[in-house]
């Protein structure tokens, strides 16, 4: 086999894709091992392992103690609607967005005090130190972990007033703008900003994945007169789901 200017280890790697891809290596089958791939493909050991390593890091393949390397069940990606703030629903955009799809969704909360890191003061455009609000989430469909979420808030806007805790007093549960609003703040923007990483040990354990999975980061911040009210870091697993936004033309 000519495998030309790139490196041997990624055609090899990209022929087991395919053969992945189109069903040749259906799932659950085990992956032909480094001596097969050595000879089938007339590359060194090396090469062959590192192959391996691509396709795992990839998550299409996991390795089974003393069984061998299988390539893994592809989950079909579903969507997860982003259509921001829609006024008079009485709920934060994920359980209005969940409702809209027709999904009985699920989450888990806990807020604790905290001083501001250096990344979270720059967001909120407050110094270093200064006391917020910390509240993490994990959202579930059908009881499966879906989502991830921190938010931090300012305590010198919420402090000792009844939003103070996100999902607790008589606006428990309710999104940041209705929140806000109850302590006469007015959000009247709000900027997201969408990466990829691989996930962190803690994120993959809790969303179910496996070392070396991609998750998608939403970086999200409501602003109030260009004051920044809440910013948050939303994790979803990218290989499960996709970001579908709905914007409207103005």
């Amino acid at each position: 086999m000519t495998f030309g200017e790139q490196p041997a280890y990624l055609r090899v790697a990209s022929d087991l894709r395919e053969k992945i891809a189109n069903g040749s290596l259906p799932p659950h089958t085990r992956l032909p091992s480094q001596a097969r791939i050595r000879e089938e493909y007339g590359v060194s050991d090396t090469v062959a392992l590192e192959a391996r390593k691509v396709l795992m890091a990839e998550g299409l393949v996991e390795g089974r103690s003393g069984s061998g390397t299988y390539v893994r069940e592809r989950p079909v990606p579903r969507r997860i609607a982003r259509s921001g703030y829609r006024s008079g629903a009485g709920a934060s955009p994920f359980r209005q967005e969940q409702t809209a799809d027709g999904v009985r969704g699920t989450w888990e909360s806990r807020s604790e005090q905290e001083g501001a890191s250096p990344e979270i003061a720059e967001r909120l455009g407050i110094e270093t130190g200064d006391r917020v609000m910390r509240t993490r989430y994990i959202f579930r469909e059908a009881g499966e972990p879906m989502m991830l979420s921190t938010s931090w808030e300012p305590l010198a806007i919420t402090g000792r007033t009844p939003v103070m805790l996100p999902e607790e007093g008589p606006l428990g549960g309710c999104g940041v703008v209705e929140r806000m609003a109850a302590i006469d703040v007015v959000v009247d923007n709000v900027v997201e900003q969408v990466g990829a990483r691989p996930g962190l040990a803690e994120e993959l354990l809790a969303l179910g994945g496996v070392p070396g999975h991609v998750v998608m980061v939403i970086g999200r911040t409501y602003y109030a007169s260009g004051r920044a009210v809440e910013t948050a870091d939303v994790v979803v697993p990218a290989d499960r789901y996709r970001i579908a936004y709905h914007l409207p033309v103005r």
